[in-house]
């Protein structure tokens, strides 16, 4: 979420790269923030090769900057 927050959206192999993770480790993710509604997957293709996109909703930018501000919250409390 944080780097769909600063970015418009992100694609498959973008994503994969930044955060590290396995192929099947970011569609289980992104496959549960999007059945909470918090990002949209857009798949198109990118002359003959396939291509995901993210974008995070607005919802999606609630929840995370609502989840941000508790961690400051508990932060600011130690």
């Amino acid at each position: 979420m944080s780097v769909l927050m600063v970015n418009e959206s992100a694609d498959f192999t973008t994503l994969k790269e930044l955060l590290g993770v396995t192929d099947g480790n970011l569609a289980s993710h992104a496959k549960a923030l999007e059945g909470e509604n918090y990002i949209v997957v857009e798949k198109q293709f990118i002359g003959k090769k396939p291509n995901t996109s993210y974008k995070a909703t607005k919802e999606g930018r609630k929840a995370f900057q609502e989840h941000i501000d508790a961690l400051e919250k508990l932060i600011s409390k130690t």
